[in-house]
């Protein structure tokens, strides 16, 4: 029996609940602000980076005169309808942006989901590493760098003098390069976030020390490929989105792209990830698999390169230099010993012989060279993503 001055229950608990959300909220805004003192810019761009924003400094990527892509008639294909249609609500239902998929010298299908169509520019995450891996091709044809068996220490002055110095382009294009890299932290001063939206990008970088002897272990991060940004800028004397502007980008008929750099006063672009280009654009990268380094005629990447990029290295069979293959089945890849981040393959590649670009969660470019085919999935973050799928469907559609 309640007494005069008693509160109902119902009452009571309302006013837990309401003090326990008030002290939630105290404890995030202290948070926030702790995090803000630590590092300002990082927190700006974290939440650049959930609003759909920037996450650091645009520069462009200028493309050139638009390739011109066949495209098969409707109904004309060598690819039956029924795996297209498949194909495309599949790709709908994981939320994808584009599917392209090109065989025998004609674009067989080209498609664009809602909010998505042939000009837009999206991010596709760590595909940009598979370019990189092409840029390096070219620098050591153009003589910027001698070999890839040349020594970090040429390039970087840094590590002249240290046992990090003796860390060769080889290692660093097949990760295996020993660095040590920082596990997944989203403190806003730690290392990790440091790399993915800090502003000097260098300082971090070049500040990762050895953990392992270089050449005996692949480990998947973002340390390796950036450095080997950073000695393509030096050894070029040319900052990478104009280096990749004028000797690849723009002879490949890409359209234009925008690279992510760390500040507008250091302007160190990020190129283990962060380059927003279109779907066609990817399938020009693509296709200089296909075609052996060759545009329209032209041998714009040396065609041993675009071999050696496939082949497996030593310490990976499905890794070649920055670029995954499908030389072994894996059912469960994982990327590196700190990561508990796995790619699903459900079963086997339908052809030995596959190529592809991997962008976390699910943005690929598949190259299959004995079928003449090359596939590109851009979307929205899958993590349940399946490798197997969508490159199997059509392999066995021509096969």
């Amino acid at each position: 029996m309640m007494r005069p001055g008693d509160r109902p229950p119902g009452d009571i608990t309302l006013r837990i609940v309401t003090r326990l959300l008030a002290g939630f909220v105290v404890l995030l805004l202290l948070g926030i602000a702790a995090a803000w003192v630590a590092d300002p810019v990082v927190v700006s761009r974290m939440g650049a980076a959930l609003t759909g924003g920037s996450t650091g400094v645009a520069a462009p990527v200028t493309g050139g005169p638009p390739a011109e892509v066949p495209v098969a008639r409707p109904g004309k294909g060598s690819i039956d309808a029924k795996v297209v249609e498949e194909s495309i609500a599949w790709a709908t239902e994981n939320g994808s942006h584009a599917l392209l998929v090109w065989h025998n010298g004609a674009l067989e299908v080209e498609h664009y989901f809602p909010g998505y169509d042939r000009n837009t520019r999206t991010p596709t995450q760590s595909m940009q590493k598979s370019l990189l891996a092409i840029l390096v091709g070219i620098a050591v044809r153009d003589g910027f760098i001698a070999s890839v068996d040349d020594p970090a220490g040429r390039y970087l002055a840094e590590w002249r003098d240290d046992e990090r110095g003796a860390i060769t382009i080889r290692q660093l294009l097949q990760q295996a390069n020993g660095l040590d890299f920082p596990t997944l932290d989203f403190a806003t001063g730690g290392e990790f976030m440091q790399i993915m939206l800090g502003d000097n990008l260098e300082a971090v970088i070049l500040g990762q020390p050895l953990a392992t002897t270089p050449g005996t272990r692949f480990e998947y991060t973002n340390v390796g490929p950036q450095v080997l940004g950073i000695i393509l800028e030096r050894a070029t004397g040319k900052r990478y989105a104009e280096y990749l502007s004028e000797s690849l980008w723009s002879r490949i008929g890409a359209d234009d792209a925008v690279v992510t750099l760390d500040s507008s006063a250091r302007r160190t672009a990020r190129v283990f990830c962060c380059l927003d280009a279109t779907a066609r654009s990817w399938l020009q990268v693509g296709l200089l698999h296909l075609n052996a380094g060759v545009y329209n005629g032209e041998q714009v990447v040396p065609a041993n390169w675009m071999r050696d990029i496939a082949a497996p290295s030593s310490t990976n069979p499905n890794y070649g230099y920055l670029t995954w293959l499908g030389t072994q089945h894996v059912a469960e890849r994982s990327y590196n010993s700190k990561a508990g981040t796995v790619a699903r393959h459900s079963e086997p590649f339908a052809a030995r012989d596959v190529i592809y670009f991997d962008g976390f969660g699910g943005q690929r470019v598949y190259i299959v060279p004995s079928k003449s085919l090359v596939i590109v999935r851009t979307g929205d973050i899958d993590t349940g993503w399946d490798d197997a799928w969508l490159p199997n469907r059509y392999i066995r559609a021509i096969s």
